[in-house]
């Protein structure tokens, strides 16, 4: 069986999505529903058992259990580039991610991380992942949350003693269905349509700096349903250990995203930009730590044979919009 941890967050969920779709459904889920609508994020979902994520580890204990586990993809942890709580963020994303480590280490079974592009800081030193671990080291996150995933980055590759095959993914900025409880730190698509249906219109950051118009900020953006067939074809390989970007390789502009969602949304693709967005100054505290480009360099996960297209912006767009958000049931 297959453990998904963070099992009702946004990749999880959309991950036992994809995995059920191919008529898999032997997994255990983990991770902790609170008092989100996260559960809905999973009511559709087939799957095997359950697992709270404190109670995790004992359940691991019992060898009637452990056994059953033949892999594990590790989605949980505090995802907030906000938290400002250093411990906190130890414990979540690295002291967590160590113990798993272990136990797949002990079973020689496959583990799967999350990792982050956040741990790129301000892509100084490029967005390679075909890099020497030497390299990666340099790397200067922008915040604690991307600090605590390259702690753990750095970590692994100093073990002597690993997992069958252990694979560390840093996500570029991933948008589409599954992501309604993450409220800010949901994506701009999704902010984007829900600014279009209440006020008409969208607001985007001005530029501050001379090389970029306003809105014209590039990020890598990527469709969740093109993620999570990367991840099972991670969960169905061998003896391709490592770190990989998933993005699409192509850097757009939040004005396209903007542009994009709302026509999409008003499914008229002739709205003209200066009816429908509006650039505000950007908060004088982000100015100096703000990206202004991202876009993941993808030529190692096709070097170990993914072949798979990615959607292209508008085509993502248009199925996140016309087939999920604008309709009674926006889940996959």
């Amino acid at each position: 069986m297959l453990l998904i941890t963070g099992a009702c967050g946004f990749i999880a969920s959309a991950l036992t999505w994809e995995l059920n779709e191919g008529g898999r459904n032997d997994i255990i889920l983990s991770g902790e529903l609170e008092q989100e609508d996260k559960w809905l994020n999973i009511r559709d979902r087939d799957y095997y058992d359950w697992v709270h994520k404190n109670d995790l580890f004992e359940w691991l204990s019992v060898e009637e259990n452990a056994v059953k586990i033949t892999g594990i993809v590790h989605m949980g942890a505090c995802s907030a580039t906000t938290e400002t709580d250093m411990d906190f963020l130890m414990d979540n994303n690295y002291g967590y991610t160590k113990k798993l480590w272990k136990f797949c280490t002990e079973r020689q079974i496959n583990f799967i991380y999350a990792s982050s592009a956040a741990t790129y800081g301000l892509g100084e030193l490029g967005y390679d992942d075909d890099v020497t671990p030497e390299e990666l080291k340099k790397l200067k996150p922008l915040n604690k949350y991307g600090y605590s995933k390259k702690f753990f980055d750095d970590w692994a590759f100093k073990q002597e003693k690993t997992p069958k095959q252990w694979v560390g993914i840093k996500f570029f900025n991933v948008y589409g269905p599954q992501e309604y409880h993450k409220d800010r730190m949901a994506s701009m698509v999704f902010h984007a349509f829900n600014q279009y249906k209440k006020d008409g219109l969208v607001k985007l950051f001005k530029s501050h700096k001379s090389e970029y118009e306003d809105g014209g900020q590039l990020r890598d953006f990527v469709y969740i349903k093109d993620v999570v067939k990367v991840l099972k074809f991670f969960v169905e390989s061998e003896d391709k250990s490592g770190i990989y970007n998933i993005g699409t390789g192509i850097a757009r502009s939040f004005k396209d995203l903007a542009l994009n969602a709302i026509r999409a949304s008003a499914d008229d693709y002739s709205l003209e930009e200066s009816k429908v967005i509006e650039y505000v100054p950007m908060p004088e505290d982000l100015r100096g730590r703000y990206q202004y480009y991202t876009c993941a360099e993808m030529k190692k996960l096709k070097s170990v044979g993914y072949t798979e297209k990615f959607h292209t912006l508008e085509e993502g767009i248009k199925d996140y919009v016309q087939n999920h958000l604008a309709i009674e049931n926006p889940y996959l």
